[in-house]
């Protein structure tokens, strides 16, 4: 067996095999390699799902890499003025379909090998695929199906995808003006003062139906609209920050727990390898023993 080929095993396999190879390469006088070997990380369940999906679904993995591909150029694109936003849209209802069904076959997977089918889970394994497809460092560790442990992608909102607003309604002051505020026929001389005289009290609303009233009255309304966007926006920008420093406490706290669990890994591991060299070195001088009792022997 190759190193390698460790983590195509299930995952309760994993180190009972890689003490075994360890073993072995001692055996055979490789001591190094034992050493290195017996130091491999355990993955995470989340890592194991990743690489059993890049081992077995090697079409669908394709797919992936080419889908984030497609989605890097856009983003770049519209960056740069060239592309647009629908074609960004496209690129990352790509991405996103391509990561749903590998993340569809992890479930089957880790359901399978008697695993616990946490959302928590699968939530890592879509971030891993995420960053794979996006991330060309990312794709590489991916690539090997030697994962240790998961990899976490940010991204750019929802794929780097801009919302797109819906035109606003039409204001009613738009509206036509009503049939009583079209313009009357000029009245006889002997009448112009009474008309003069009675037309004054409706002035207001002729002003305020006016093409100038109208833009007033728009100007006011857009003025209210914007202080009612910024303080939402505040508001929203607020609530972003919250969730982003109470995320970034809880990744600190969930790196802090797997970097204990790979030092007791690794402090196992090295116990291990430690019991096997004692065991290799007391069966070394049983057999010297034995062979100096047989030369005693008459």
């Amino acid at each position: 067996m190759q190193p390698d080929e460790l983590y195509g095993l299930p995952l309760d396999r994993f180190i009972a095999e890689r003490a075994a190879l360890a073993k072995a390469l001692r055996a055979a006088g490789d001591r190094p390699e034992a050493a290195r070997v017996a130091k491999l990380r355990k993955p995470s369940v989340a890592a194991w799902a990743v690489n059993q999906l890049v081992r077995t679904q090697a079409q669908a993995t394709h797919e992936l890499f080419e889908a984030g591909d497609s989605l890097r150029r856009a983003q770049e694109d519209l960056l740069a003025g060239r592309g647009d936003a629908r074609t960004l849209r496209e690129a990352g209802e790509r991405e996103r379909r391509a990561v749903d069904e590998l993340t569809t076959a992890a479930r089957g997977l880790l359901s399978s090998d008697g695993h616990e089918l946490a959302e928590a889970t699968l939530a890592r394994v879509a971030s891993t695929l995420h960053a794979a497809a996006f991330d060309e460092d990312a794709r590489r560790q991916v690539g090997d199906g030697c994962l240790e442990r998961e990899l976490r992608h940010v991204g750019l909102g929802d794929a780097g995808i801009p919302a797109t607003r819906g035109a606003p309604a039409p204001a009613a002051s738009e509206a036509p003006a009503p049939e009583s505020h079209r313009a009357a026929t000029p009245a006889t001389d002997e009448a112009a003062t009474p008309a003069t005289d009675e037309a004054a009290p409706p002035a207001a609303p002729e002003a305020a139906a006016s093409p100038t009233g109208r833009a007033r009255a728009e100007r006011r309304r857009a003025g209210g609209d914007l202080a009612a966007a910024r303080r939402s926006e505040a508001s929203a920008r607020r609530r972003l920050q919250n969730a982003a420093r109470a995320l970034a406490r809880a990744q600190e706290a969930r790196d802090r727990a797997a970097d204990a669990l790979r030092r007791a890994e690794d402090a196992l591991s090295a116990a291990r390898a430690h019991a096997d060299e004692t065991a290799d070195a007391h069966q070394r001088s049983q057999d010297a023993l034995e062979g100096r009792s047989a030369d005693r022997r008459p």
